[in-house]
């Protein structure tokens, strides 16, 4: 992976999953396989967007009218989990990732990559799109799936140490209201990203710019770092 050390340079993190992976068809195929194991209706993306929340059993919750039993939390995740994973070997990179990637490292800055994705998962398939040499680390979830993504990255950072990067100057790029979250508790800033699984209003929730492309966000991302 590429190494960029010197102090004070600006940062990304970026998230992986509805972010630089343009996963969200996957994840409404995985999630409608998922109802359908107990004989629920699928849902339309504008609907998975306007309903979608962490943690995933209020999200049930919300289609449910309840939260899920503990053996219908089981049966779903591991329908979603499965249908995902299958699916998510197809889908490619958000529109202009690549380029974005190599014009950030090509100005002599540096970047990441924190998910909350299993880590043995998310490795194979950030190499399989040819792009792991652009960060200075790839995290994925080695700990619990309850793990919150500011305990994340809150490691992720720690580990950056050494690196020149710093809270101050890094912006993490992501899909999530938590993202934001996550970013405000290291002191970093955050820019949100429409493509993943949360609606616009949602994510503008979060007092953070909110943009429709990866590169707006890589533009505002610079103007944040300074």
């Amino acid at each position: 992976m590429s190494a960029g050390t010197t102090a004070g340079r600006a940062h990304i993190v970026w998230d992986w999953n509805g972010t630089l992976l343009h996963d969200i068809d996957a994840v409404l195929v995985a999630t409608n396989a998922s109802f359908a194991e107990l004989g629920f209706a699928p849902i339309t993306l504008a609907s998975y967007r306007d309903l979608y929340v962490v943690p995933v059993p209020k999200f049930y919750e919300r289609l449910m009218g309840r939260l899920p039993t503990d053996e219908e939390w089981v049966v779903m995740d591991e329908a979603f989990h499965r249908h995902y994973w299958a699916a998510a070997e197809a889908s490619g990179l958000a529109e202009g990732a690549l380029e974005l990637l190599q014009d950030w490292e090509r100005d002599g800055l540096t970047q990441s990559l924190l998910s909350l994705a299993p880590h043995d998962r998310l490795v194979p398939l950030v190499r399989t799109h040819g792009i792991d040499r652009y960060f200075l680390r790839v995290d994925g979830r080695t700990g619990p799936s309850h793990t919150s993504k500011a305990e994340h990255l809150v490691r992720h950072m720690a580990a950056l140490e050494g690196t020149g990067v710093s809270a101050a100057r890094t912006v993490l790029i992501g899909d999530a209201v938590d993202d934001a979250l996550a970013a405000a508790h290291v002191g970093a800033r955050a820019v949100l990203y429409t493509g993943g699984s949360h609606s616009r209003s949602s994510l503008e929730s979060a007092g953070v710019p909110v943009v429709d492309s990866l590169a707006e966000a890589v533009r505002t991302a610079r103007e944040l770092a300074g």
